[in-house]
Order: structure tokens, then C-alpha cells, then sequence
């Protein structure tokens, strides 16, 4: 089976074309070995789920690793303490083939709802006799957890997780948590219900800093790019052709792999690119980031899904493109988290610019056709 540059979900190393993933793993090990409580929170298609996936594989030796998707526990899920209580029992359950008897009893009764007692308090005295009896340490990873974050039921989860890392001392609990998704965990005050606007931290303060970088250096994408000349054997000049993509992209693995897929499959056939050595060129670069500037992709609608949501940050990235007045890359700001979270700044020498040259052709391109559009009224 021949492998592809992969834009759609999760990434597979035997099906997909990859940068080397091991040195981010074995950074993100080296946290969950020191027992780190932590959330992995980037923009929309920055390979969070393909990371977490590696890491569970990379984990299994060593750790009984439990990996949950909170986005596919229905809505219902997080209205009130027993249907949370009982959805979570359930995948648990799916999740882990043996249970010691008396925790999978438990969790039995929780998931059928068949105990008058379902809440959390319960629920985490059974998760505390799990972790005391298990052979091995054991590592809970939660993907898309603020799918939940708007309900008080997950904050409630969050303090529960809280409580029991601050007493791990002396009771048993998970070895290292790790929560991902696009909002910060740490600050939820985005994904709140507007009467709670006043909420502005999180529960789950004793998360540790996550620095590790999964943007895409030019050398990974050299990497993966030798991967692909080794089958295909289009005669690419890599090194340039990696500087290329990384110089427009700065790395952001949507946007990389985005623009590989074309060059592969896109172009070639074409009148202009008959075959894929006339595609993978400087030429077949420029066409194939031409293409992806005027699309209409899923990542492109989830950016300007935020600019409608939050009026300050369309402020702020007008500002950026067409004042050219600088503005400091001061962390603390708001308006400067929120640009940072959702991927559309970077901070280059702590000053705030556009993440990249997509980006900022993408954006100024909306800017300028939603004022024209606005002129058309008057």
C-alpha cells in the first residue's frame, strides 16, 4: 500500500508520510516520567491527536495508558454528575480489558446506573482503589477534553483531579494526566456560558508548562520529503524545496502537509505539471501554495469562525496587516493569548507577528473582500 501526505484526522506512520515524531516523544515522556500533570493546547489541525496516539504507543511498555476522546461522549454526557459519571464508567470499561474485580463491579454499576450513589465522589474512590491495586503506573490521556469545558460537571472533574494529584503523596491517583485540545485548560474563561463570564480560572491550576515545539522544522520536513523521493523518485531538490515550504508554512503541520498533498496529488496531470517531477519544482511550489491561499478548507473556516467570536482579536490582526505598527508580544494580554492559542500569531523577538506567510494572505485577502462586501450596502 502506497502512503500519502495525510491532511484528513489522525496521522499513521504505515499509511502516512511523517516527520520524526521521536524527539517531541521523548520529551513528553521525560514529563509523564516525572509524574507532570499537563494540557497540550494548540490551534485547530496542529497534530494533537497524532501525537497523543504515538505517545500512547510510545507509553505502553512502561504505563497501563488509558486514551479517551471526549468528543465522542455525547452532549448528555455532561449535563449533571450521574450521566458524566456513568459515560465515563462506560468508555473505561471499553478501554481497559481487565479491571480487578472489585473496581470493574463498580464501574459496572455506575455505567448501568444500577447504584443510587452516582457521582463523582464515588466514582473517584474507585479510580483511587484502581490505581492502588494496578501492577502498573497508570497514565490518563483525554483528548479534545474542552469539547466539555463549558460545563460544571467537567470543572468538577478538573477539581477532583486537582485534589487527588495535591495529596499523591500519600493516596494513590494517576501517575500524570494529560488533557489536549485548543483552549487552555488553565484559563476556560473562553468556553464558558456567557452567565459565567466571571469564571476566569481553572481548577486544574497544578498543570505543568508544555513547551515542547510541534511546529515542523525544515529539517523534518527534509526528512519526511526524503521518505517520499525514496519511493518516488522525482528528483526534487529537497533542501530547497523543505526551505520553501517552511518559509510560508513556518512549520504549522496542516499547512505543510497541506501543501505536500498537492504537489503529490493536485498538480500532477495537470497541463502545467504533466508529471510529478515537473510538480515537486519551484514552479510546482508556487502553484500548489497559490491553491491552498484561495481554498476553502476546514482550518480556514474555524479562523474566521474566531474572528466573528472575538471582536478584539479581528482588531488586533487588522492592526497587524495593514498599519504595520508593531505590537509588543506581551504574554500576559489577553487579546495576545488569544491570538497565540487559536495559531494565528507567533512571537519573533517579543514582537507579535502573523504565524505565517499563508496565514497573512489568507486573512488580509478576508479582510479586504469583508469591507468590500460592506461597501456594497451603502
Amino acid at each position: 500500500m502506497s502512503k500519502s501526505f495525510n491532511t484528513d484526522g489522525s496521522c499513521d506512520p504505515r499509511l502516512h508520510y511523517m516527520v520524526d515524531l521521536s524527539g517531541r516523544l521523548q520529551e513528553i515522556k521525560s514529563m509523564v516520567d516525572a509524574g507532570k500533570y499537563f494540557t497540550i493546547n494548540r490551534a485547530r489541525q496542529y497534530g494533537k491527536t497524532t501525537i497523543l496516539t504515538a505517545l500512547a504507543d510510545d507509553l505502553a511498555d512502561d504505563y497501563q495508558v488509558i486514551s479517551m476522546d471526549f468528543q465522542i461522549m455525547s452532549s448528555s454526557s455532561f449535563e449533571n454528575e450521574p450521566a458524566f459519571v456513568s459515560a465515563f464508567s462506560s468508555e473505561l470499561l471499553d478501554l481497559v480489558p481487565n479491571f480487578p474485580d472489585d473496581v470493574e463491579k463498580k464501574l459496572i454499576s455506575f455505567a448501568e446506573k444500577k447504584t443510587q450513589t452516582i457521582s463523582l465522589q464515588p466514582l473517584f474512590k474507585v479510580l483511587k482503589t484502581w490505581c492502588q491495586e494496578s501492577k502498573r503506573k497508570i497514565v490518563l490521556l483525554i483528548d479534545e477534553a474542552d469539547t466539555a469545558s463549558n460545563n460544571q460537571i467537567f470543572l468538577d472533574f478538573l477539581a477532583q483531579l486537582r485534589a487527588y494529584y495535591l495529596k499523591r503523596q500519600k493516596t494513590p491517583t494517576f501517575h500524570s494526566v494529560i488533557l489536549a485540545g485548543v483552549y487552555d485548560i488553565r484559563n476556560l474563561r473562553h468556553k464558558m456560558q456567557p452567565e459565567d463570564k466571571h469564571v476566569e480560572n481553572s481548577p486544574w491550576n497544578i498543570a505543568a508548562d508544555f513547551l515542547v515545539d510541534m511546529s515542523f522544522s525544515a529539517n523534518e520536513i527534509a526528512g519526511m520529503l526524503n521518505a517520499y523521493e525514496d519511493d518516488s523518485h522525482t528528483g526534487m531538490n529537497i533542501e530547497k524545496i523543505s526551505r520553501l515550504i517552511y518559509s510560508y508554512t513556518a512549520g504549522y503541520p496542516y499547512l505543510v502537509s497541506r501543501i505536500c498533498n498537492y504537489m503529490d496529488e493536485r498538480l500532477p496531470g495537470t497541463k502545467e505539471f504533466p508529471d510529478k517531477i515537473s510538480a515537486w519544482t519551484d514552479t510546482g511550489f508556487y502553484e500548489a501554495e497559490k491553491m491552498i491561499e484561495k481554498e476553502d478548507n476546514t482550518l480556514y473556516q474555524s479562523m474566521i469562525r474566531k474572528l466573528k467570536l472575538y471582536p478584539e482579536l479581528r482588531t488586533v490582526l487588522y492592526q497587524l496587516l495593514f498599519t504595520g505598527k508593531p505590537i509588543p508580544y506581551t504574554a500576559t494580554n489577553d487579546y495576545i493569548k488569544d491570538a497565540v492559542m487559536f495559531g494565528f500569531i507567533r512571537n519573533e523577538n517579543d514582537t507579535a507577528v502573523i504565524s505565517n506567510r499563508i496565514f497573512e494572505s489568507v486573512l488580509y485577502n478576508y479582510f479586504i473582500s469583508a469591507e468590500f462586501a460592506s461597501s456594497c450596502y451603502f
